[in-house]
């Protein structure tokens, strides 16, 4: 890779950047794009992707899981951690073999070839992104009303109207912090994560604090319960489905390797620690919660966190200050989702899967503008949609709907993992011992099944990739009546390289 600025890679053989050819679908990505800076430090990677999987699941899931198995609501949060665990083995596999902003979508292509299998996988990854930091988006408004106490001073249809534009108004300020540049958007990252962070260590020292003024009940720990007389297996299964969704986010930061600093050797490190890390805290704030609040309150509470914090130190000031404290939580959860869907953008149509426009990157500044301004627009219509279509349980149901999304392409990536073996990849690549993607697989595609999922995710999840199949079938008609072209990958073997 050439990181000089202005400096663009050669054509060779009728490329664009040395290895790939200009002809993909929809247009052609241009011989003079610069390649991304290498901006992105070990520690700054390893802060990325902490943030990335905290970000606003641990506020808000404490109580749901509980309210699936009871006061043993960390033993789903360990079993969710170990699937994601496995799954990122395979994802670390991947992202040193193929260096590229690319994603699943890249290494699942590369194993089978199929073009409408890697652009539904495109769009999947996509959309669990937009999702994410869309609702995330609304979740944020809300919060900076609840702060400035407007929630309360405006009527119910003013307020919405005025939650609905600061979740527009945040949308666009993301897209000029990531237009500015990736090194800016991941130092704004870390203040974010520092916040984040303080605010779970600050709920964790008032549990421990209550726990050690004899405030709290560790028996609670022990019990299992699980509503509408389910089987221990059936809940705990159910309940890891959820939990899992909490751990997801790891996967962003593949799609920021081509801006990495050495990802052969910074990247397994980072992601492994970085999961590690967050297990380590969602496992410590789900049993203090347990001891700290009695299950069913806890299962009822909107703001299980607040509750802790609530039952630990009752003349804090929870209100206010943790309005806040969920605000910077939730802006991190939209930045790096909107972060990952520019890059993923980027990364597809460089290689022709998505039209060559969407590949464009600021000269100056050398960040896909293309895609960050394509990744605000779904993102701004899809907080219209939620705000103004769907109802209310719908939207609830959007987090699991990103698990469900997530899981599947997580089963692909592990199989895609086996498949291309033999293929040598960059040299040193890091390996995952063979049983690992096996086992990925099972679990995950197991979590994707109704065992672990609710009808309502899959028709949600079921309608986004409906989506996705009308966007296939138009640019496979653009293809075939303006172009003259098949849509299909032109040479799989240069996929991946710089």
């Amino acid at each position: 890779m050439n990181d000089a600025p202005g400096n663009p890679s050669p054509t060779t053989d009728g490329t664009a950047d040395g290895h790939l050819r200009t002809d993909g679908p929809i247009g052609d990505v241009s011989g003079d794009q610069p390649e991304l800076k290498r901006a992105i430090t070990p520690k700054l990677l390893l802060l990325f992707i902490v943030g990335d999987i905290l970000g606003t699941g641990v506020y808000a899931l404490t109580g749901q899981v509980a309210g699936q198995v009871g006061g043993a609501g960390w033993l789903p949060i360990i079993i969710a951690f170990l699937v994601a665990m496995v799954s990122a083995l395979s994802y670390v596999e991947m992202v040193t073999k193929y260096p590229q902003a690319a994603g699943a979508a890249l290494y699942v292509h590369k194993a089978f070839g199929l073009h409408f299998v890697t652009f539904m996988v495109t769009f999947a990854v996509l959309s669990s992104g937009i999702t994410s930091a869309s609702n995330s988006a609304i979740f944020l408004a809300e919060n900076v009303l609840k702060a400035f106490r407007l929630d309360e001073s405006l009527g119910e249809g003013v307020a919405t109207q005025t939650a609905t534009g600061i979740a527009l108004v945040f949308l666009c300020l993301v897209a000029c912090i990531n237009m500015r540049g990736v090194s800016e958007s991941v130092k704004l990252n870390v203040v974010l994560t520092l916040i984040e962070l303080s605010g779970l260590a600050l709920v964790l020292i008032i549990g421990f604090l209550a726990i050690g003024r004899g405030d709290a009940d560790f028996s609670r720990v022990i019990i299992f319960e699980s509503p509408e007389d389910k089987s221990m297996f059936m809940a705990v299964i159910g309940a890891t489905a959820l939990a899992f969704f909490s751990m997801v986010g790891f996967e962003d930061s593949v799609n920021m390797a081509e801006e990495t600093v050495d990802p052969a050797k910074n990247f397994p490190k980072m992601l492994l620690g970085g999961l590690s890390i967050t297990g380590v805290i969602y496992v410590l704030v789900s049993v203090t919660a347990v001891a700290v609040v009695p299950i069913g309150e806890l299962t009822t509470a909107s703001t299980p966190l607040l509750s802790v914090v609530a039952h630990g130190a009752p003349d804090f000031p929870i209100d206010t200050i943790f309005a806040f404290i969920s605000i910077f939580a939730v802006a991190n959860t939209v930045l790096i989702n909107m972060m990952m869907a520019s890059r993923l953008l980027y990364g597809m149509a460089k290689q022709g899967v998505l039209p060559g426009f969407l590949s464009g990157v600021l000269k100056g500044r050398r960040t896909p503008y293309a895609g960050v301004l394509f990744s605000t627009g779904l993102a701004i219509v899809l907080v219209l949609v939620v705000r103004y279509v769907l109802a209310e349980k719908t939207i609830a149901a959007l987090g699991g709907t990103t698990a469900l999304l997530l899981l599947a392409v997580f089963g692909m990536v592990n199989i895609a993992v086996l498949v291309l073996r033999k293929d040598p990849g960059e040299p040193g690549h890091f390996r995952t011992p063979t049983v690992l993607p096996f086992i990925g697989a099972i679990t995950s595609f197991l979590l994707v099944t109704p065992l672990a999922q609710p009808t309502q995710n899959y028709v949600i999840a079921g309608g986004l990739l409906a989506v996705g199949l009308v966007l296939y079938v138009i640019t496979y008609l653009y293809n075939a009546a303006v172009r003259g072209r098949t849509t299909r990958f032109r040479h799989p073997d240069d996929i991946g390289r710089d």
